[in-house]
């Protein structure tokens, strides 16, 4: 679940877009995000996660860009920034070979399982996973950027079945290694 709550910020994102334009929106999800840092840094049992500090950096840094140059975003050309940042955070967590669920799971699970290669390896695929859903996203993007002909909807919906995907996928897949593991041994 706390690995849910990170996406806070992008959803704090759409809903302010609409409400108060896109830079107030930029801030108020780089806000949201500093949140969340600060509550994984000050309660007990819980670390910083790279992931956050990701997505502060991003919109905060987004946030920033548009203030100083003056730039004037689409939401489309807002949502293809943020969603390529976002992936290119997760990228870089697996490149360094800490994919960024493995904070999430040292958290939920003791620490004679961390050393298991099964734990790591299942990280590693669920990681994997949300890569492809955010590439998914990048690429509706960029359609709905380039081929504005196309209906909203599609960008939407290519969205939402990323995110839920890649949320079902999170749920089912280390309870099925689980299964396996213990079926062979």
């Amino acid at each position: 679940m706390s690995m849910l709550l990170a996406f806070a910020p992008f959803i704090v994102f759409a809903l302010c877009d609409r409400l108060l334009g896109v830079v107030p929106a930029l801030s108020a999800a780089a806000l949201v995000a500093a949140v969340l840092l600060v509550r994984d840094w000050l309660t007990p049992g819980r670390t910083v996660k790279v992931l956050e500090i990701g997505t502060v950096l991003l919109f905060g840094g987004l946030a920033a860009y548009a203030v100083a140059t003056h730039t004037e975003w689409s939401l489309l050309g807002v949502r293809l920034r943020v969603d390529a940042g976002l992936l290119l955070v997760v990228l870089a967590t697996m490149a360094i070979g800490q994919p960024f669920t493995l904070q999430y799971a040292k958290e939920r699970t003791p620490p004679e399982v961390w050393t298991q290669p099964g734990f790591r390896r299942v990280n590693n695929v669920i990681t994997a996973a949300w890569a492809v859903a955010f590439a998914l996203m990048v690429l509706a993007d960029v359609a709905m950027v380039y081929m504005p002909a196309l209906p909203l909807w599609v960008g939407i919906a290519v969205t939402v079945v990323a995110i839920v995907g890649a949320v079902r996928f999170t749920q089912w897949y280390p309870e099925h290694m689980r299964a396996r593991f213990q079926g062979a041994g």
